[in-house]
C-alpha cells in the first residue's frame, strides 16, 4: 500500500494522477479503431452497400468514443486544478480581493460573534461545554477578522476612528 507523501495522493508510476481511467479510455479508443479498420477491410473486400454502412456506423462510434474520452479527461484536469487551487493555503495570511468583499466578510464575522455572545449569555450557568465552544469560535473569528484588516507589511492599521 502506498502512503501519502507531501500532501500528494498515490498515483500510477507511469503518469501521476491518471490511474485506471486513462487505461480504460485508451483501451476503448483502441478497440473502436480496430473495429473501424476491420469494417473498412471487409467492406473493401465485399464491395457492397451494407459493408460501407457498417464502416460509417463504426466511424461514428469511434468519433463519439474519442469525444467522450477527451471531454472527460479535460473536465478532470480542470476539476483537479480548481480543487488544488481551492485547497491550497493562502500565502501571507488572508487575502482580500476588494473592499466590498472584505466588508462582507467582516460583517459576517461580526454576526458570528453576536450569535456566539448570545449562546454564552444563555448557557453561562448551565452548559460549560457550550460556553467553551462559543468562546473558541469567537477567538477564531476575531483572529480571522483581524487578519483581514491588517496591512500587507503586518503593521498596524492606520486611519481615523469614528465613534
Amino acid at each position: 500500500m502506498q502512503s501519502i507523501r507531501n500532501g500528494k495522493t498515490p498515483s500510477s508510476p507511469s503518469t501521476p494522477g491518471r490511474g485506471i481511467s486513462r487505461k480504460v479510455g485508451t483501451t476503448g479508443i483502441t478497440v473502436m479503431l480496430i473495429i473501424f479498420l476491420v469494417a473498412v477491410v471487409f467492406a473493401a473486400n465485399q464491395n457492397d452497400v451494407i459493408g460501407w454502412i457498417v464502416v460509417i456506423v463504426s466511424l461514428g462510434w469511434l468519433f463519439l468514443a474519442t469525444f467522450v474520452v477527451f471531454s472527460v479527461r479535460g473536465a478532470t484536469r480542470k476539476a483537479t486544478a480548481k480543487f488544488a487551487a481551492a485547497t491550497a493555503p493562502p500565502r501571507g495570511g488572508v487575502q482580500v480581493v476588494d473592499e466590498s468583499t472584505r466588508d462582507l466578510k467582516l460583517d459576517h464575522s461580526f454576526k458570528i460573534i453576536e450569535v456566539q455572545a448570545k449562546v454564552i449569555r444563555e448557557n453561562l450557568d448551565t452548559d460549560r461545554g457550550m460556553v467553551d465552544r462559543a468562546l473558541e469560535t469567537i477567538d477564531i473569528t476575531a483572529h480571522n477578522g483581524r487578519g483581514m484588516i491588517k496591512k500587507d507589511d503586518g503593521g498596524p492599521v492606520e486611519g481615523t476612528v469614528v465613534d
